[in-house]
């Protein structure tokens, strides 16, 4: 007999055949057992990376893991916008068609229109506007820049802290966060 692999023996019909009663029923059992992995058989219109929203998504993740790379969208989000996009939550990011996308993007960009309530949204009441939204990747950034800028500028203690370099939610500095300050004692001539 040439190379014959025993793990994949077992698995053709006609080697059954020649089993007894007890040896099918034991290999019904391992069958039973294995972990069904569905393999990725991508045809000609996958895309592997998709650029979504300034941000290289992997298209060979589900969707809704696929969109957490995005800034801005965790899985709740996420999981939220699929199902109110009416998306297939099984699919792989790369399988999507242009008109899923984009109806994905739509609930992203505009998520109280879809019924999506304000303490589900990850901007609420902002400082010069007064409204809730949902923030995703560069406008994240340029929010958060700007809450900064505007605690330092008024004074405030949290500003003072972030302008000075130091901790800024009540964590103890006395003893740990010592390395990679710079040590203000000199030596002496």
């Amino acid at each position: 007999m040439a190379n014959i692999d025993p793990f994949t023996l077992w698995r053709d019909e006609g080697y059954l055949d020649k089993l007894g009663a007890h040896q099918r029923r034991l290999i019904s059992l391992k069958r039973s057992r294995l972990p069904s992995m569905g393999s990725l058989v991508a045809d000609e219109s996958f895309q592997h990376i998709l650029r979504v929203l300034n941000t290289n998504v992997d298209g060979k993740q589900k969707i809704m893991f696929a969109m957490t790379a995005i800034r801005g969208i965790g899985r709740r989000f996420s999981n939220l916008a699929c199902k109110k996009a009416e998306v297939d939550m099984r699919k792989r990011a790369g399988e999507l068609s242009a008109a899923e996308l984009e109806q994905l993007m739509l609930i992203v960009a505009n998520p109280r229109t879809f019924k999506i309530p304000d303490w589900f949204l990850n901007r609420q009441k902002d400082h010069k506007d007064g409204r809730n939204s949902q923030l995703t990747s560069s406008q994240l950034d340029t929010k958060l820049r700007e809450d900064l800028e505007r605690l330092k500028k008024i004074r405030n203690h949290r500003g003072l802290r972030h302008y000075w370099g130091l901790r800024v939610k009540g964590q103890h500095t006395k003893t740990t966060g010592r390395r990679g300050k710079t040590v203000g004692v000199a030596k002496k001539r």
